[in-house]
């Protein structure tokens, strides 16, 4: 009995521990069958739902894309002298990955002691996890030779790269800076021309696509693809080097000389629109346009962060352009222009205005610059050449708001010209509704409202064209740099604001200020000059006039109209006859003989 329960207990045993294999078993199988449907189930994912990335990847990895960075377009000047140029400097980068880790602080130390720069922040970049850093741009030639050779003695192969870039140069340096402009560490534009005709000046760049080993080394292949880079155009100015020369030497000695905040100067071709000079002072190199000019060094280490930036960008902006002024008695050239289109008086009736030294509106008594004398019963072409503000008051009550809003947009005063440059502004008016007898008095002989002198000299050339509205142009050509093929910017004609009979009027006028009024001193000796002399009062609470002198030359048949203005004068009494008026005069007797316009009055200088 004790043998048959002994063998019933061991089969018993062999059946328990064949079950406890097979249940075992069969846990692996379920767990093997886990796994193969997950591996099944991954690699389905990676083939149809990864798949497109990863084969992305994978070319992405194995792929090298090379850029060719495209020459920037070089800026010239009407007769083809270099204003802008771009030069072969390089980038230097470095790939991380494949700095060795014993080379690391080596190659770092190298690096910041080759191109001046901080020891820990070089060695954080070449440490980085990035696949790409960059470590220095605009890299001269000397500083690249220095970097290969120092590469070859410390047997530094990989991860280093030297990249072919190109760099902006000026080689007029402070020459029409303001209008000009300067490009960033990218060589995209930034200011002025440089930002306006960014698009045509930077051009495309071009692609090696071509594959690569792990360390990112080319592998010679058939299959690389070189796409062609578009190198930027070049643009012809219509500025005339000598003239802006000229121009910018007188702005500097006369606005020194009286103490000025600043001046500005334009000298335009009535007939075609063309720029030949556009100057702000002061200006600033365009080669190092973030360090402040020879005017600002003084207290620039005393100002903020934010008050430096302030003043870079004051120092940047071309005041022809983007700074608003009141423009004075110049003014009164316009206002002559209208009344006469209107009918509303003709050039020398005589008793036509009176002057007592001032005239009272609305209760207020504004005051002739004689005041307390008078310049007593005057024709229109006295009141001009005396410059008589009583006189532009009657003139302008008798034209009206109405009349004068309408003739203000025709002249262009409400809207941009349309200038070529960058940061163009448009004219402060008062609301028509809100323009009561002070107001179009004062509006009257030039007060009280703002436009830049960009519009002042685009109204005035329309007078010096027969009346006919051009837009002012700044660029004359654009050249293809790859074919040389040449697209000429054409003339644009806006409209015809008043008749070429009014217009011949107006001229006689301007003649007049010059030979027998208030704009003598803007004279040349040899020629007859047309002009206007323009005084702005500053607003309450703060000093210095704003004087300015706007010229045509010859008087009658211009080929130039021209104007200058002296922002904020520092002396007491300035006017724009004793300090605007003597600057255009000495640039106009060097301008219009390098010009080739004939003299034509030899005894026009008094």
């Amino acid at each position: 009995m004790k043998k048959t329960n002994s063998k019933k207990s061991k089969k018993n045993k062999v059946i328990s521990e064949r079950t406890i294999i097979f249940k075992r078993v069969f846990v692996l199988l379920i767990f093997a069958l886990i796994i193969i449907v997950a591996l099944i189930f991954r690699l389905a994912w990676l083939q149809f739902v990864d798949g497109p990335k990863l084969k992305e990847a994978a070319y992405n990895q194995q792929t090298i894309n090379k850029l060719i960075a495209p020459k920037r377009g070089n800026i010239y000047d009407a007769n083809g002298k270099t204003l802008a140029i771009s030069a072969s400097v390089d980038t230097i980068s470095i790939n991380p990955s494949q700095i060795e880790e014993e080379d690391k602080e080596k190659v770092a130390k190298g690096l910041s002691e080759i191109f001046k720069l901080d020891y820990n922040e070089t060695l954080e970049k070449v440490n980085s996890t990035s696949s790409v850093v960059t470590i220095a741009k605009k890299v001269e030639k000397d500083k690249v030779t220095e970097l290969t050779t120092w590469m070859e003695e410390n047997k530094i192969s990989t991860g280093i790269n030297i990249d072919k870039d190109t760099k902006r140069y000026y080689p007029y340096s402070n020459l029409a800076s303001n209008l000009i402009g300067f490009t960033g560490t990218d060589n995209n534009g930034l200011d002025g021309i440089e930002l306006k005709w960014d698009s045509v000046l930077a051009g495309t760049a071009g692609k090696i696509v071509t594959t690569g080993d792990v360390h990112n080394n080319e592998i010679s292949s058939d299959n690389s693809q070189y796409i062609d880079v578009e190198n930027g155009s070049n643009l012809y100015l219509t500025i005339d080097v000598n003239v802006q020369l000229i121009v910018e030497k007188y702005l500097k000695e006369y606005a020194d000389k009286n103490s000025c905040e600043g001046a500005s100067a334009i000298i335009m071709e009535p007939s075609t629109g063309e720029i030949l000079a556009m100057a702000s002072y002061p200006s600033y190199n365009l080669n190092t346009p973030f360090e402040p000019n020879e005017k600002m060094k003084k207290d620039w280490d005393k100002l903020s962060d934010a008050e430096q930036t302030s003043e870079l960008q004051k120092m940047w902006r071309n005041r022809v352009v983007s700074n608003t002024y009141e423009p004075g008695s110049t003014f009164k050239v316009l206002m002559s222009a209208i009344a006469l289109e209107e009918n509303i008086t003709e050039t020398d009736v005589k008793g036509d205005f009176h002057c007592s030294g001032s005239q009272n509106v609305s209760g207020t008594s504004i005051h002739c610059w004689r005041y307390p004398s008078s310049h007593g019963s005057q024709t229109l072409r006295n009141a001009l050449a005396n410059s008589c503000n009583p006189a532009f008051m009657q003139l302008g009550k008798r034209i009206g708001i109405s009349t004068l809003y309408k003739y203000f947009e025709a002249f262009g005063l409400f809207d941009e010209t349309g200038i070529q440059t960058s940061g163009e502004t448009v004219g402060i008016f008062h609301d028509i509704n809100n323009v009561g007898p002070t107001e179009l008095a004062t509006m009257s002989f030039g007060q009280r409202f703002t436009i830049t002198p960009l519009q002042l000299v685009t109204a005035a050339c329309s007078i010096a064209n027969k009346g006919v509205l051009v837009q002012p142009k700044i660029v004359k050509q654009i050249e293809n740099a790859d074919t040389g093929a040449i697209e000429t910017i054409d003339t644009v004609d806006v409209r015809q604001v008043v008749s070429s009979e009014t217009a011949e009027q107006v001229l006689s006028l301007m003649g007049s200020v010059v030979s027998d009024g208030t704009g003598k001193t803007g004279a040349v000796k040899g020629y007859t000059i047309g002009g206007k002399t323009g005084t702005s009062e500053p607003p309450p609470g703060e000093k210095g006039n704003t004087v300015s002198f706007l010229a045509t030359a010859p008087a009658t048949d211009p080929d130039i109209v021209a104007l200058v203005v002296f922002y904020k004068t520092g002396g007491n009494n300035l006017e724009g006859s004793n300090v605007a008026g003597p600057a255009m005069s000495k640039i106009l007797s060097e301008v219009l003989p390098y010009l080739g316009i004939t003299s034509n009055n030899i005894d026009s200088a008094k």
